[in-house]
C-alpha cells in the first residue's frame, strides 16, 4: 500500500475531488493548510498589495494499493494542474499496514 499526499490549489479542489471519485478513489482526508513558497513578489488587487509568500492550499492524504498509485498520481496531475507556478506537490510513501476499526480488517481490505 502507498500513501499519496498532495498539496494543491484550493481553487482546484472540487475538480480534483470529482476526478478522484471518477477513478473510484472514494475516501481521502483533506485539510486547509498554509505554506511558504518561492515566489518573493507580492500581488496587487484593487489597489491593495497582498503577500504571496504565505500560500493557502489544500492538503490531501489518499491511501491506495500499490497497483493504483500511478493512476491516482496521473489523475492528480490532470485535475490539479493549471500550468502555472504554485500548482502544488505530490508525495508517495510506503504504508506498512492499514486497519479498518469497525471490522478489524487489515491490509488492502482495510482501505477498500
Amino acid at each position: 500500500m502507498k500513501k499519496v499526499e498532495a498539496i494543491i490549489r484550493k481553487s482546484k479542489f472540487d475538480e480534483v475531488k470529482k476526478a478522484l471519485h471518477e477513478i473510484e478513489v472514494n475516501f481521502f482526508s483533506y485539510w486547509d493548510v498554509t505554506g511558504v513558497g518561492n515566489e518573493k513578489q507580492g500581488h496587487v488587487y484593487r489597489g491593495i498589495s497582498y503577500s504571496t509568500t504565505d500560500i493557502q492550499r489544500r492538503y490531501l492524504v489518499i491511501v491506495v494499493s500499490d497497483s493504483f498509485v500511478e493512476r491516482t498520481v496521473n489523475t492528480l496531475f490532470e485535475a490539479a494542474s493549471t500550468g502555472n507556478v504554485g500548482d502544488g506537490k505530490i508525495f508517495v510513501s510506503d504504508v506498512i499496514e492499514a486497519y479498518r476499526i469497525r471490522t478489524k480488517e487489515s491490509g488492502s481490505a482495510g482501505i477498500n
